[in-house]
């Protein structure tokens, strides 16, 4: 053969360009092998709230907006993907990625669905917030999956945030702001250049004449919560993921088995277990395994990529401010971004939404996961109700999370720190420190990763003091604690097996891998989704740009702009440090 055609042919990559190029690869696994509810309608048209008994989905129709603009697209994600950069600005593309799928090709599903899940809080079952009172109405509000595709041999699920009513709603309009999309859309891309695991952002599109009322915050204002109604255009952002199934999904089927136990749910329990292993497990759960083996492996899996979430979020500032059991995906991977953050000044119990409370701040997201574990495991039992042996294996899963979870939070400072294995004492002064100076979060460790030779160095990620209602600390005190903090972990360095043997050049690029140099910070979104609000995407574009390099050493003009401390009057504010649920 000639080499040079071989060459060729291996660079030759097949290009989506049109929507009927993805067409071609749409396959609807959940569609074909879960139950539809059987009160569902026919076309799709079914929008008012109501209770859904039964059945895995919902078949319902997007709702369009009016008159879709581009706002932007992942030019990172369509390259994965094979998508030709010009697909996100065709007219198809357009249309049913705003939610208008009445042309799409006759490969292509004209109807979209939604799903049904139970709602947990920090392991407690709720269903006060159901209209009904029942459970019976929670699910996909404003969530509208559109197509699943298998592409380069992976599968997606595509779906439409904002996407208008479905029976889930409760009474709501089933649209998302600008303001709200904007933000879900940096959050994806800027995660999944950080390494962390995380659905995927595709496309957003926003209406150039239709917008809605949100409670929102006065500018500048420091109250809890929203002091006014806030006109915001309305848009549609495309998540992306293997699938969008939940926690909250299992712990649904398994409320109704043991609520009803007529032998469908059960049923249908299994079969959601078995569609979940296939969509997010295939790889590293043999399929010629019993139900019962399949369950355990499952429950060892979901365990591993759980805690190693948590440590992932911890080691990048992240806050999911609601890790109720419904955004818990079963893939491990971050799900929902609502109400999230990203820490700015150093504090363990940093949480950005009012209604989150400790119990889902930014260091108890440990214990979060574990209760969310927790009700995964509860949604399995009836599965394993006759098989006493691996009943038993998932009751001891279920009880070493706690040691899995401290081993991976464990390895995280150590990979933060240069080392390679975890210093107690020499982390608990660390996180005392950062405390009382009031350090911010990203850029000492940036700053750390220089490997500075006294605290000059990391001097420059201290706030002079954020909460200026607390007493300040004794700096000159501070600053001997650190300089023996400093020389400590250098001499920690140098009796490490995997450090010491590293130049200060080569640990420095290690640290450097492993600590991002810039941060989602609020106060930098809040002008992009406000210029974009006035048609003006330039700045979301830039900011997009930036944070797809979190680990790069970028411009100076853009390090002026983007790598600095908070200023200190944001602290406080409401919509910029703190903000309510609303969207």
């Amino acid at each position: 053969m000639d080499t040079q055609n071989s060459s060729n042919l291996n660079k030759t990559t097949v290009t989506v360009a049109t929507l009927e190029d993805l067409g071609k690869l749409a396959d609807y696994s959940l569609i074909n092998t879960l139950n539809c509810d059987p009160d569902a309608t026919q076309n799709g048209i079914d929008y008012s709230p109501r209770q859904v008994f039964s059945g895995h989905y919902v078949p319902v129709r997007p709702t369009p907006i009016e008159n879709p603009e581009y706002v932007t697209h992942s030019k990172d994600f369509f390259a994965e993907l094979g998508f030709d950069d010009s697909l996100a600005t065709t007219q198809d593309f357009i249309a049913l990625f705003s939610g208008d799928s009445s042309n799409v090709p006759p490969t292509m599903r004209d109807i979209g669905w939604a799903t049904g899940y139970a709602l947990s809080i920090y392991g407690t079952e709720y269903i006060q917030q159901c209209p009904f009172q029942t459970g019976n109405g929670y699910g996909d509000g404003r969530a509208v999956s559109v197509l699943e595709a298998v592409i380069k041999d992976k599968r997606w699920e595509m779906q439409l945030k904002g996407g208008g009513r479905t029976p889930y709603c409760r009474g709501a309009d089933g649209r998302a702001v600008l303001r709200s999309s904007v933000r879900e859309f940096l959050a994806q891309e800027y995660m999944h250049s950080l390494g962390v695991p995380t659905s995927r952002s595709l496309s957003l599109y926003v209406s150039k004449t239709h917008g809605v009322e949100r409670p929102w915050y006065s500018e500048g204002t420091h109250s809890h919560d929203p002091n006014i109604m806030s006109l915001d255009p309305i848009a549609i952002s495309t998540r992306v993921a293997p699938s969008f199934l939940r926690v909250g999904q299992l712990e649904l089927f398994a409320r109704r088995a043991r609520k009803q136990g007529n032998g469908l749910e059960l049923k249908e329990l299994e079969m959601i277990v078995l569609h979940a292993i296939d969509r997010e497990y295939s790889e590293v759960i043999d399929p010629m395994l019993s139900v019962p083996e399949k369950i355990v492996c499952f429950a060892i899996e979901f365990r591993s990529r759980l805690t190693k979430l948590i440590a992932n979020w911890i080691r990048v500032g992240f806050c999911q401010g609601n890790f109720n059991s419904d955004n818990c995906s079963l893939g491990g991977f971050t799900l929902d971004y609502g109400p999230f953050g990203f820490v700015n000044a150093f504090d363990p119990h940093f949480q950005s939404w009012t209604g989150g409370g400790h119990h889902f701040s930014f260091f108890n997201q440990g214990v979060a996961a574990q209760r969310n574990f927790g009700m995964f495991c509860s949604a399995l039992t009836p599965l394993l109700a006759n098989h006493k042996g691996q009943l038993q294996q998932l009751t001891d899963i279920q009880n070493g999370f706690d040691g899995v979870m401290q081993t991976e939070m464990e390895a995280m400072w150590a990979a933060k720190l240069g080392l390679s294995r975890y210093d107690k004492a020499l982390y608990k002064e660390l996180e005392v420190l950062m405390t009382q100076s009031a350090v911010d979060y990203t850029m000492f460790f940036r700053e750390l990763s220089a490997v500075p030779n006294d605290i000059s160095g990391i001097e420059k990620s201290f706030y002079a003091h954020p909460k200026p209602q607390h007493k300040a600390p004794n700096m000159q005190d501070l600053k001997t604690r650190w300089a023996l903090w400093l020389e400590q972990w250098k001499a920690t360095i140098k009796t490490d097996q995997k450090s010491s043997l590293m130049s200060t050049d080569e640990l420095s690029k290690l640290m450097k891998s492993i600590n991002p140099k810039y941060t989602l910070r609020e106060w930098l979104v809040a002008p992009a989704y406000q210029q974009a609000g006035q048609g003006d995407y330039d700045l979301l574009r830039e900011l997009q740009q930036v944070m797809t390099r979190p680990y790069a050493e970028q411009s100076r003009e853009i390090e002026d702009k983007y790598y600095m401390l908070t200023p200190l009057d944001v602290f406080g504010v409401g919509g910029l440090s703190h903000y309510s649920c609303s969207s």
